[in-house]
């Protein structure tokens, strides 16, 4: 009997079944170990020793593995087939050698593409040796990442109050996003001019050209510049006569596109479904892992970490194959289509992402899959089997017409196309963001029949003004794609990078784009001021190809990192002497456009509004960054340095106080202030005056004197209950708007029902809390929104959703979600590692790591399987968990 050892407990299930019972197949729940999350786990004095650390969780699954290979014949290590996976075989078996099991035994390393019994039972006839390079690559990168988190964060700590970490990719990432919002915030818009023609053949066919030349020039894009001089272009094409110059027609052959990379499977499912690149990968990884189909599990897609862009011969065999059947002859070109990568070194995995079996049709799995499911395998199912389709071709009509107007001449252009063959595009149809041009192309549908040397009548003259506009901002998806055009990051991380700036609060999402926090734009400006090496896209990028070429064994990686460490420990210790105040001057100026916005009267926007003398800087408190005047404490004028959504706070740019009227009862003046934590009310003076914030989605603008008396009144007493007679209130708290009856709780609705709620929707809320626990008091617990399926130890695994948000729940253990977690999408194998890293937690013990170094621990890492969880990285638990990220 031989024990093979894979990832996770789905494909642990299925294998065992292709390989019968000469074999035992177990799950290692992603990684086994992991390097401490505390200072000192690398050690660059002793050439970049690393200790690693199994958690509680990993230790006893590797005790069933060791305990199970004590009585086999050999070791068969098959976990995914990239650098991550590569290194979970190698812990795995380190683990072993150290546990003194294996006693000579075989041990061998086997990888397949796909979880079909052909591919496994493929791979178990070919296996290898482990491939060291790759592991040295992993190890590289780990010991990088982790001496950047461990090392940078903490000069942010002391430096940038508020700052929470950085990251060696992570922070590059950010900087492309703050970069972009610079751009926006100092670009100037330029007016420009289209000018068009609409005219008639001979025949009473209309259609409309572009004015391209004039007077003998020809016109660039948005050369018109002025009204001025199209009001002249309008007035010499009202008065002039038409004549066709030329008209050529040209056929175009337009070509497919590879099959998917993990990078543009995250671009088109972001553009096309709206996927966020975690929930993509979530959902490919479950398509991977395989599905029930007609009582047996199938994977149906290839392994989703690659940048390769090739199929397997077989499958372009079956692909074409499968044209043929869904499409007809005409759609199968004479020969296969071969891709060849853009990628500098496509080493993850290297074949394209596509479907394992392509006559597996959406139509034929659609009854198998869920919402989700169905529609990212019909992306992939579509774009894989149009990478091998025919061409569409497409005829391209091109008029060129002269108009002449008494001696002044003007050229204009007529463009249209028409589809004559549909070839590929019968299957899929790329679509792009922000104005790209997609597929179908940017010219009109087909023109009317037009002949040279005849007339064409006038219409209309169309005259129309533009501005030029800024530089979008970047989505998800295009994030990606600029990350993977400079070479940043590779397949594994990208998600992973994503998900670390959202957990951050650096960015924050807002109908698709990624907008910099200021958190997030002053942790930019600090690196680029005084780490500028280690935020440069260059230096990065060929970090990466180091990386590279160690795992194809052309580097050798303890010189890499000694390489990197000298300059790096050198530039951390500089910024020991660094004194706050030059931090300031610094960030003052380079974040002069967000920091001291342009005021509408034209006025010193470093001069503070209120006293009109002092000037205004950043200041760094505890909570973070907020601009404040020089002349405190005697003017305490103070201004959030921006909203949550990254624009300029509202209210920032005035006087302060705004005086709302006089309580009558007090005969306090009410006034509207905004301090660094935002905009609030304040009733009266000196420090017993009252304060309220303003609740989330009130606007200052909106503000009048009965909502501030409204919200510095509260809590607000509703009435008594009718049963214990004491009395009930309403009020706005930490975790929202709530009812208060006897020492106990209510959550509403809406900040709203704060100031409306009637006496007797109280009781019944009231009740009902009441209701939900065992005698009324206390808290019962939450009903289960979906059943996961029975823990490997025993047990139901179910998602509830609790007070501070939904968690997943075993026994006595309860995990929460990470933050933006669908409860509806996990899947037992990330509650399973959810469960893990809590139930890994112990009580506060000595040595125990500090919360910030904590929080350091995960930055830059490059984890791919969703059994780490946010969590890992605040974790109060010695051990961490130590499992893959999907």
């Amino acid at each position: 009997m031989n024990v093979v050892v894979v990832e996770s407990p789905a494909k642990a299930k299925t294998i065992n079944k292709y390989l019968g019972s000469g074999y035992k197949v177990l799950a290692s729940f992603g990684h086994v170990r992991d390097l401490p999350a505390k200072d000192g786990s690398v050690l660059p004095d002793q050439d970049f020793e690393m200790l690693w650390e199994v958690d509680s969780a990993s230790a006893k699954r590797m005790k069933d593995i060791a305990d199970a290979v004590k009585s086999s014949d050999g070791l068969i290590l098959a976990t995914d087939p990239d650098r991550e996976g590569e290194a979970i075989s190698w812990h795995v078996l380190d683990v072993l050698n150290k546990k003194r099991v294996l006693n000579g035994k075989s041990v061998k390393r086997v990888v397949f593409n796909a979880i079909t019994k052909k591919a496994v039972l493929d791979a178990m006839a070919e296996p290898r040796d482990i491939d060291v390079p790759l592991v040295d690559a992993y190890l590289a990168r780990r010991a990088l990442d982790y001496l950047v988190g461990f090392n940078l964060s903490p000069v942010l700590w002391r430096k940038l109050p508020g700052a929470r970490s950085a990251g060696r990719v992570q922070s590059v990432a950010l900087r492309l996003v703050c970069d972009r919002e610079t751009e926006i915030e100092r670009f100037i818009s330029e007016e420009y001019w289209n000018i068009s023609a609409l005219l008639k053949t001979p025949r009473g066919d209309e259609f409309e050209a572009k004015l391209v030349a004039a007077n003998g020039k020809r016109l660039q894009a948005r050369s018109i510049s002025n009204g001025e001089d199209a009001s002249k272009l309008k007035s010499l094409l009202d008065g002039a006569a038409y004549v066709v110059d030329s008209v050529e027609a040209r056929p175009v052959k337009r070509n497919p596109g590879p099959p998917f990379t993990t990078s543009t499977l995250q671009q088109a499912a972001s553009s096309k479904l709206g996927f966020s690149a975690s929930r993509t990968m979530q959902i490919a990884q479950r398509l991977y892992e395989g599905v029930d189909i007609g009582g047996e599990t199938v994977g149906l897609i290839t392994y989703m970490r690659t940048d390769g862009v090739q199929m397997a011969p077989e499958a372009i065999d079956a692909a074409r194959r499968a044209i043929v059947d869904q499409f007809g002859e005409r759609y199968m070109p004479e020969k296969a289509r071969f891709y060849s990568t853009k990628a500098k070194n496509a080493q993850e995995a290297h074949e394209a992402i596509r479907p394992t079996d392509f006559y597996r049709s959406p139509d034929r799995v659609r009854k198998f899959l869920d919402a989700d499911q169905i529609k990212l395998y019909d992306l992939i199912w579509k774009r894989g089997i149009a990478s091998q389709m025919a061409s569409a071709e497409i005829e391209r009509t091109t008029a060129e017409i002269t108009a002449d107007n008494n001696g002044q001449k003007a050229g204009l252009r007529a463009v249209g196309s028409v589809i004559r063959f549909d070839g590929f595009i019968a299957a899929y149809t790329d679509q792009k963001e922000d104005g790209e041009q997609s597929d179908e192309g940017d010219e009109g549908g087909r023109l009317p029949e037009i002949n040279a040397r005849e007339n064409l009548a006038k219409q209309k003259i169309n005259s129309t003004q533009h501005f030029t506009e800024p530089p979008p901002r970047y989505s998800e998806a295009t994030l990606i794609k600029k990350m993977e055009e400079l070479g940043i990051g590779r397949p594994s991380t990208y998600a992973a990078t994503l998900a670390t700036l959202r957990d951050r609060e650096y960015v924050t999402i807002d109908k698709r784009k990624l907008i910099p926090h200021s958190k997030g734009r002053l942790v930019t400006a600090f690196l680029e001021s005084f780490f500028t090496k280690y935020v440069e896209y260059d230096f990065t990028a060929d970090l990466e190809e180091k990386l590279d070429r160690i795992s194809a064994g052309e580097l050798n990686w303890k010189q890499v990192l000694r390489d990197f460490w000298k300059d790096f420990f050198s530039q951390i210790e500089d910024t020991k002497e660094l004194r706050v105040t030059n931090v300031l001057d610094s960030l003052n100026e380079q974040l002069a456009p967000l920091v001291f916005p342009k005021r509408e009267d034209g006025s010193d926007p470093r001069i503070c509004q209120v006293c009109g003398t002092g000037n205004l800087s950043l200041k760094l408190g505890k909570y973070g960054a907020f601009v404040g005047c020089s002349n405190y404490p005697e003017c305490n004028y103070t201004r959030q340095l921006t909203s949550e959504n990254g624009a300029e706070a509202e209210g920032g740019a005035q006087n302060e106080p705004k005086n709302l009227g006089t309580d009558p009862v007090t005969g306090e003046e009410l006034t509207l202030r905004s301090g660094r934590f935002g905009p609030y009310i304040q009733r009266g003076d000196g420090k017993d005056a009252k304060r309220a914030s303003l609740p989330k989605g009130w606007k200052p603008e909106n503000i009048d004197y009965e909502k501030a008396m409204a919200l510095i009144s509260l809590p607000r007493d509703i009435g008594k209950h009718p049963e214990t007679g004491k009395m009930i209130s309403s009020g706005i708290g930490r975790y929202g708007p709530f009812l208060l009856h006897d020492g106990g709780y209510a959550n509403l609705e809406s900040v709203e029902d704060v100031f409306s709620i009637g006496l007797n929707r109280a009781v019944t809320l009231i009740a009902e809390k009441a209701n939900k626990a065992p005698g009324g008091r206390g808290r019962g617990t939450p009903a289960a929104l979906k059943e996961l399926g029975e823990h490997p130890d025993g047990g139901a695994i179910t998602v509830r959703d609790g007070k501070y948000g939904p968690y997943v729940s075993w026994g006595k253990v309860n995990a929460t979600l990470p933050r933006g977690k669908d409860p509806q999408a996990i899947t037992v194998e990330e509650a399973l590692a959810l469960i893990a890293a809590k139930a890994s937690k112990a009580p506060a013990a000595k040595g125990r790591a500090k919360p910030k170094a904590k929080a350091a621990a995960s930055e830059g890492k490059a984890t791919k399987s969703a059994a780490k969880p946010k969590a890992k990285a605040a974790a109060k638990a010695k051990a961490p968990a130590k499992t893959k990220k999907s």
